[in-house]
């Protein structure tokens, strides 16, 4: 494979990471606004005169945002007409710049015009999909099939639940993390793990319900990681990506319930907060990786139950 195209795959993908977290600390630290409701000049200036720190995280995550989004329209184009006869690269070329530039006329929208907190709670979660379709392809390009011998996998049917309802219930919990940072509730509640307050042990307004909504969604996706790496570690051992996948996936998720937790104790350090948004991104590398394996599954189990015939030919035979 192309030595360049490694090299601009992985920075695509830590570009992207960039992206995402660049979005988080926008809203962790109320910059949205830091350019006022102009885009994509800062306050109708090519070049601000008015500095402040707020108008410099808004203006350098927009920076980011544009040069990555070259960066995935390069590695699009690139990867279609290297590796275009892979069945997925078409289809996750396109997925990663439609949703980043999906993502930037949200935040475009939302300057302009303004929009409610359920929207632009949206906001990380298209991120999120453009940064695992670029991982995908990043993945793709370096062939870690083979490596892992994933072009053989088999996948049954209680693990393609688990997969695929994990998958999109971290999506879930993902909107309701970027919905509590968008209310501003990431401190309503002083303790962790309940939300009592002193006072009574259900919450009571919506920001409290919000912040427990999220704890709750937490909550349970850590128990049902933790049940799924219990089935990986003891039935998957001979299968090496599915067996290592649930173990990183287990501590990744480990690690974004230990941090939404220092989020609390810390009241709001920026970079444990930051730390909370990577865990989650790259917890949903993984699951979008088990996703690319289930639906290859089908056509491995064709594959291994109908082996092509060995070809006996006396043209064959020496």
């Amino acid at each position: 494979m192309n030595r360049s195209l490694k090299w601009l795959a992985v920075l695509t993908t830590i570009g992207m990471l960039f992206v995402l977290l660049g979005g988080a600390l926008v809203t962790k630290t109320d910059s949205g606004m830091g350019c006022g409701k102009s885009w994509p000049l800062c306050n109708g200036e090519f070049v601000p005169t008015d500095i402040t720190p707020e108008l410099v995280i808004e203006l350098a995550h927009r920076l980011v945002s544009g040069s990555v989004g070259i960066m995935v329209l390069i590695l699009s184009i690139w990867t279609w007409k290297a590796i275009g006869h892979i069945r997925e690269t078409k289809f996750l070329s396109v997925l990663s710049f439609f949703f980043l530039v999906l993502q930037a006329l949200i935040g475009a929208a939302a300057v302009v015009w303004g929009q409610s907190d359920f929207v632009l709670a949206l906001h990380f979660g298209i991120s999120l999909i453009s940064f695992a379709a670029v991982l995908l392809l990043t993945m793709l390009i370096f062939e870690v099939d083979k490596k892992f011998q994933a072009e053989k996998l088999v996948i049954d049917k209680r693990m393609k639940f688990h997969i695929i309802g994990l998958s999109i219930y971290s999506y879930i919990v993902v909107y309701t993390g970027a919905l509590v940072r968008h209310m501003n509730a990431s401190l309503v509640c002083k303790d962790w793990p309940l939300c009592t307050n002193g006072g009574p042990i259900l919450p009571t307004n919506i920001y409290e319900w919000v912040q427990m909504g999220h704890r709750a969604a937490a909550g349970f996706i850590f128990i049902w990681i933790a049940y799924v790496t219990y089935i990986a570690v003891k039935h998957y051992k001979h299968e090496r990506v599915l067996y290592w996948g649930w173990i990183i996936s287990m501590v990744l998720v480990s690690l974004q319930v230990i941090a939404g937790a220092f989020v609390i104790f810390t009241r709001l350090n920026l970079y444990i907060a930051l730390g909370h948004a990577f865990f989650i991104s790259v917890l949903f590398g993984v699951f979008s990786y088990f996703i690319l394996l289930v639906s290859r599954s089908k056509k491995n189990a064709a594959r291994v139950q109908n082996p092509k015939p060995v070809d006996l030919s006396p043209a064959t035979v020496k």
